[in-house]
């Protein structure tokens, strides 16, 4: 007689016999209607098909999970913590993979109702009998995740003996045409299940699932912190006694998983070389983080997390194909690699993980259904990473200034979208040149320096720091001892637009038309009046490129400049003007001169005594204004004629 060995000896292609005695069952239809229901499950539910590992090791462990809690709750029932271990086992020559736990086990009447019956769930009905405790996780609800075999396999055995049972049972399975039962022989107590991995097709490769480096890769994405060994026997190499260039193969076991997660660890247990060797073995990154965060709550909704904060930007950040989002766990086994409802945009740098419990898992366990336990995990991450970032900004001002430079814009992108809705999130986070400080100040930091009597806070907007310092309209500003605020990313005037004010006081750029410097209201009235004829001359020869012609109250030294009113400044008029749709948008510009400028005693003697002469000088002036402004010219051949024209 042959009997059914243990795993790694069952050949599934040579069949099976019986136990001594036994008589042959006749093949059984499943009991949930089945054909079109587990063709649904092998080939709908699942996106992936590695998920099927993940499956088969999560039972394996919630067998598993029941033997210990048996021995909690039973002093007459013993057992060694090192009998526990779920070990894989790939043969290529017989196209299987194996599984095998050494936990509980199941009876006849088990694999009937567990395997026999889709969608029963042998866990869920465990933990609805027992009251669980001591930290026993019961990972399976649904009863499902074992037909995510089939998905790989043409035929899937399972070898089961009940924990204090004289009998062992084969199940056996091709699919929706039905199953086998089977008595049979096993020694130990636990569940073995081999699955005949299908062959190769034009659009899969079935093969990787035999393949060592593979089923350790998917080990460690979805099954690292399950709390058991997980086993492999791994092909080596030695050198053979008494020979210095000889090698000879040996198998030994290898342990594939970590078993436990850093989150559940004791903080004070920790170094800061443990949270960034496990930044760097999840992949998260090969640099240092910046750094990390470690938080965990218990209630009526608990979770562990694990944050980081990047030390550099990642090379695709701000392209469409980078990915938000945070690892995913319950119970240790990964759900999502990227839960991208965890973070809002605007904290789209951040990396890291989340395990909780007590989330509602949707039936393949891929995705999550949106309820109140996610929103309020991602409540939770989203004011746990204002705090700490506000706190670096605090207590680590250039590691902060680090994190702002690379990940800065983000914060302001964050303002401007979705109507400014999160600008009172951020508001506090963002930062800006100043030309006082001559670094990166916060908006509280400016308000805090503010003059008794200063309105409004200033900015000037431009392409470099050293291009605005060089701008006209910054001049008067300076000599009255205000701050400014340097805007040098293209998104910084569209997230202050949006945030309008800070503190009850509203931003004003160095470029408004209707900005206050405590200028003699009645001198510039009298100066608009004494010049009036010559400024309307100068806007009917600029037709339709400026609002308005007038004497500067911000100008000292610099002959003219632009201004703009409207919504709309001139930066702004670039950045949209570089968009791909390019509308084609305009400031409403507005051409200021500075009355005390010698530039402006010979337009006006060009007015009174030779017009043609004054028109060149007004297109003149006007394109100077432009370059000024990093503006390009409509006719740079005719600009450079009237300049030579007048020189000579």
């Amino acid at each position: 007689m042959r009997t059914c060995f243990l795993l790694n000896y069952l050949s599934v292609n040579e069949g099976y016999q019986l136990k001594k005695g036994s008589v042959q069952m006749a093949k059984k239809q499943f009991k949930a209607e089945s054909k079109r229901l587990l063709d649904l499950m092998i080939n709908s539910i699942y996106t992936h098909k590695e998920i099927f590992l993940r499956e088969l090791i999560s039972n394996a462990s919630d067998a598993i999970d029941k033997s210990y809690y048996r021995s909690l709750v039973d002093e007459n029932v013993t057992f060694n913590r090192d009998d526990f271990y779920i070990r894989i086992t790939p043969d290529k020559g017989k196209r299987t993979l194996t599984i095998t736990d050494t936990g509980i086990g199941m009876t006849k009447e088990e694999l009937e109702e567990n395997i026999g019956t889709i969608a029963k769930s042998g866990s869920f009905q465990f933990k609805n009998e027992n009251e669980i405790k001591d930290g026993v996780d019961i990972i399976g609800q649904f009863g499902v995740g074992f037909y995510s075999a089939f998905m790989v396999s043409d035929m899937v055995t399972v070898i089961s003996k009940a924990f204090g049972s004289e009998e062992a049972y084969m199940w056996k399975s091709k699919g929706s045409d039905g199953y086998t039962i089977e008595p049979c022989e096993k020694k130990t107590a636990g569940t073995d299940i081999i699955l005949k991995i299908k062959e190769n097709t034009e659009d899969e490769r079935y093969d990787e699932f035999l393949e060592t480096y593979r089923i350790k890769s998917l080990v460690k994405k979805y099954s690292d912190f399950i709390k058991y060994p997980i086993k492999m026997q791994v092909k080596k190499s030695r050198l053979k006694e008494a020979s210095e260039t000889e090698y000879e193969d040996y198998y030994e076991d290898e342990i594939l998983n970590s078993m436990v997660p850093i989150w559940r660890r004791n903080k004070n247990e920790l170094k800061e070389e443990d949270y960034e060797r496990f930044y760097q073995d999840k992949h998260f990154g090969w640099e240092k983080p910046l750094k990390y965060i470690h938080t965990s709550a218990d209630g009526a909704i608990s979770y562990n997390m694990i944050l980081y904060i990047p030390s550099i930007t990642p090379f695709d950040f701000y392209t469409k194909e980078f990915e938000k989002g945070l690892q995913l766990y319950s119970n240790g086994v990964m759900i999502m690699e990227k839960c991208a409802d965890l973070l809002p945009d605007y904290f789209s740098f951040v990396q890291g993980l989340v395990d909780s419990p007590d989330l509602s898992l949707n039936i393949s366990r891929e995705l999550l259904q949106h309820d109140r336990q996610l929103k309020f995990i991602a409540k939770k991450v989203k004011e746990k990473i204002k705090s700490e970032l506000l706190n670096m900004m605090k207590n680590e001002p250039e590691k902060y200034e680090t994190f702002y430079k690379n990940f800065g814009r983000q914060l302001k992108y964050g303002i401007y979208s979705e109507w400014g809705q999160n600008k009172e999130i951020l508001q506090d986070l963002i930062m800006f040149y100043s030309s006082k400080e001559k670094k990166y100040v916060s908006l509280d930091e400016y308000v805090s320096r503010m003059k008794e009597d200063q309105k409004y806070i200033y900015y000037a907007a431009g392409e470099s720091i050293s291009r605005i310092e060089k701008m006209p309209q910054t001049e008067m500003l300076a000599e009255k001892g205000f701050e400014i605020l340097y805007f040098t990313d293209d998104v910084d005037e569209f997230a202050i637009k949006t945030l309008t004010e800070y503190k009850e006081k509203e931003f004003r750029s160095v470029s408004s038309g209707d900005i206050d410097l405590d200028a003699d209201d009645k001198k510039s009235s009298e100066e608009k009046e004494q010049n009036k004829e010559l400024f309307d001359f100068m806007k009917e020869v600029l037709s339709g490129k400026v609002k308005e012609v007038r004497a500067s109250k911000r100008l000292k030294s610099h002959p003219v400049c632009l201004a703009s009113e409207g919504a709309l400044s001139i930066e702004m008029e670039k950045v949209l003007n570089m968009m791909p749709e390019n509308p084609n948008v305009k400031a409403e510009k507005i051409l200021e001169l500075n009355t005390n400028h010698p530039m402006f005693s010979a337009i006006e003697n060009a007015f009174k005594e030779n017009k043609d002469k004054a028109k060149k000088y007004t297109n003149i002036l006007y394109n100077q204004a432009l370059l000024i402004e990093g503006l390009s010219i409509d006719d740079p051949v005719q600009y450079a004629n009237d300049v030579c024209e007048l020189m000579i």
